[in-house]
């Protein structure tokens, strides 16, 4: 993924040499593609075969992170543990399988908070005056797992953003009234909470109000 990030700010970078400025995003990448191959566009000549080398680039790593995607997909399926996981919201298959390959037993934390310490989702505390304050988060812990379960709490942000959510919910009060990167993490320490109690106790994730 990085790889293709690069390939892909390359492509954007030698095209606005050219004055041809196209949106970040690999959403935006069919854009780069007709840029390069259009004849009428100001690309001089020599340019246009190494542009055409990133974009072949571009192509296979597309084929081999699909391929990839498959096989995790497929793993996640065969594993117990990553397909109880996956009721989680938020966590898909790369999360699930990550998580079931790289945190340790369940046993080893006492409880979810210590899960989510290790990760590196626990804000850091700060004694001022006697009176305990909390900071940022540590990121003193697994980088791997941290980054994908902010990610997937990224996604569940934004489809709350889109859609809504149960009024009264606690993610609904969260997003009206705290900065989005604030309910990211938030939300993954959350999510890391749930996972140990998964990983634990073993069942299947149910939201508040149905579990109620």
């Amino acid at each position: 993924m990085k790889q293709r990030t690069q390939i892909i700010n390359a492509l954007r970078g030698h095209l606005a040499e050219f004055g041809l400025v196209v949106a970040k995003g690999p959403a935006h990448v069919p854009h780069l593609v007709r840029a390069v191959e259009d004849p009428d566009e100001p690309i001089p000549e020599i340019a246009r075969p190494v542009l055409q080398m990133l974009i072949e680039i571009l192509h296979r790593l597309d084929e081999q992170i699909a391929r990839l995607d498959r096989e995790i997909a497929q793993r996640a399926k065969e594993d117990e543990t990553a397909r109880r996981l996956m009721t989680i919201p938020g966590v898909g298959p790369v999360t699930a399988v990550a998580l079931a390959a790289l945190a340790p037993p369940a046993e080893t934390f006492k409880c979810g908070r210590d899960f989510a310490a290790w990760v590196g989702l626990t804000p850091r505390q700060h004694s001022t005056g006697g009176k305990q304050r909390l900071g940022a988060t540590s990121k003193m812990g697994e980088r791997t797992l941290r980054r994908l379960l902010i990610i997937g709490a990224s996604a569940v942000v934004r489809w709350v953003a889109r859609n809504g959510a149960q009024a009264g919910s606690w993610i609904a009060r969260m997003v009206a009234r705290k900065p989005p990167m604030l309910v990211r993490v938030v939300l993954a320490n959350k999510m890391a909470r749930i996972v140990w109690a998964l990983m634990a106790s073993g069942g299947i994730y149910q939201a508040p109000a149905a579990a109620a």
